[in-house]
């Protein structure tokens, strides 16, 4: 994973923010490692290039709260995204 990750997840805003932008490919990821029943420990080694052996319990956390963040995408922030952007 070559951008910066927040190890207590992503952001929790009431619209898309800087982090989900740059993080569109991971969310993408994890819901199709998802959609397709793969264990988290796997998706989470190769995603996040995380080793669930070493650090379970951030591996998983990190797992659990951008998986969360992405489906939060598909049913809400994605309509931030149709409309432009305000300052």
């Amino acid at each position: 994973m070559s951008k910066p990750l927040r190890e207590d997840g992503p952001p929790l805003t009431d619209r898309v923010n800087d982090y989900d932008e740059a993080h569109f490919a991971t969310y993408l990821r994890l819901l199709d490692a998802d959609a397709e029943g793969a264990d988290w420990r796997e998706a989470v080694k190769i995603i996040f290039a995380i080793d669930p052996e070493t650090d379970p319990v951030r591996a998983e956390r990190i797992y659990q709260t951008h998986l969360a963040r992405a489906r939060w995408m598909t049913e809400t922030g994605y309509r931030h995204l149709l409309y432009p952007r305000t300052q």
